[in-house]
């Protein structure tokens, strides 16, 4: 139970770490799910399935930084959108394995499962320091309950194929991307037909391949009767997947 409460930990840490909030957060440690009580028919929910089969919550007391971090081009990004990255980055904590949809509902259900842990989020800055920024509520399932550190491991490539045989015909997103580049909201909104956006790689670099938004492959776009396509040269692990 103590190596599972330490994945618990790590996956807060490190959703903590990555939510693009104005003031970095840091994880205070386990409170009673009734703290987050209130706040929880907003929460934002997902099931991680992989090594180990784990529900996660995101609640939340402020949400005004969401449509910051978005942008301000109303309605095109949404919540989720902005908390994926670093609800991607949480489940890295559980090894391999594919995070499901990110989908806005009551986290009473999950909350209220003694088998769930709360972590309290709270700001760094002194001026916040009395409020809980919000929390994140972790549960692990039975059948993805972790032993112990070496069974784990001994176990994992048998666990993977078996839970991922599961959602084999789940159809997922692809993408190619050969580039990236940041730009302010204002530079955004001046973009018109004509304008060159210059990208963070150089001509000739492999293309990115991803699945689900995780970097699974390198590949060299190509073209196949008229149309684009991208030839694999190579797949990563595990490790070099993980941003």
């Amino acid at each position: 139970m103590s190596i599972t409460l330490t994945l618990h930990e790590s996956a807060a840490e490190r959703l903590a770490q990555n939510l693009p909030t104005p003031a970095a957060l840091h994880v205070t440690g386990i409170v009673p799910s009734q703290s987050a009580a209130p706040y929880a028919p907003m929460a934002v929910m997902a099931t991680f399935v992989g090594a180990v089969t784990a529900d996660f919550a995101l609640i939340l007391t402020d949400r005004s930084f969401l449509a910051a971090a978005g942008g301000a081009l109303e309605g095109m990004v949404s919540a989720t959108d902005v908390l994926r990255p670093a609800m991607e980055y949480a489940t890295g904590a559980f090894d391999a394995g594919v995070l499901g949809e990110l989908r806005e509902e009551d986290a009473a259900g999950l909350l209220s499962d003694p088998e769930t842990a709360v972590f309290e989020l709270r700001q760094v800055s002194a001026a916040d320091a009395g409020t809980a920024f919000g929390w994140f509520a972790v549960r692990v399932r039975e059948h993805g309950t972790v032993r112990d550190a070496a069974g784990a491991r001994a176990g994992q490539a048998d666990s993977v194929s078996a839970r991922l045989g599961l959602i084999s015909n789940v159809e997922m997103s692809l993408t190619v991307e050969i580039g990236r580049t940041r730009m302010s909201v204002r530079d955004a909104l001046a973009l018109e037909p004509g304008k060159v956006i210059e990208l963070d790689r150089s001509a000739g670099a492999p293309a990115d391949v991803l699945l689900n938004g995780r970097l699974i492959a390198h590949g060299e776009v190509v073209v196949v009767d008229q149309d684009y396509a991208v030839r694999i040269t190579r797949i990563l692990d595990v490790a070099e997947g993980i941003y």
